[in-house]
């Protein structure tokens, strides 16, 4: 627990931003959003308020995954 004096300095910032850090890392290396909410301990509707930006960038490799996979359907 902080003392009051470190909950008003900017140390206290320090345990989120290390927090939304990890789940950022989790959603940029492929972690499936659901899986990361899970191990965040909150919701998927939690994750994309304020994840938003890490999803949206995963967008693009998403989209490279989903064409490899009609790619290889079709040679199939």
């Amino acid at each position: 627990m902080l003392t009051e004096s470190e909950a008003a300095s900017p140390l206290a910032d320090v345990p989120y931003s290390l927090r939304h850090a990890g789940v950022s890392l989790w959603l940029e290396s492929g972690v499936s959003p659901a899986e990361v909410a899970r191990r965040a301990g909150h919701s998927i509707a939690v994750l994309f308020r304020f994840c938003a930006k890490a999803i949206h960038r995963n967008q693009q490799r998403a989209n490279q995954q989903i064409e490899r996979a009609l790619e290889a359907a079709d040679s199939d």
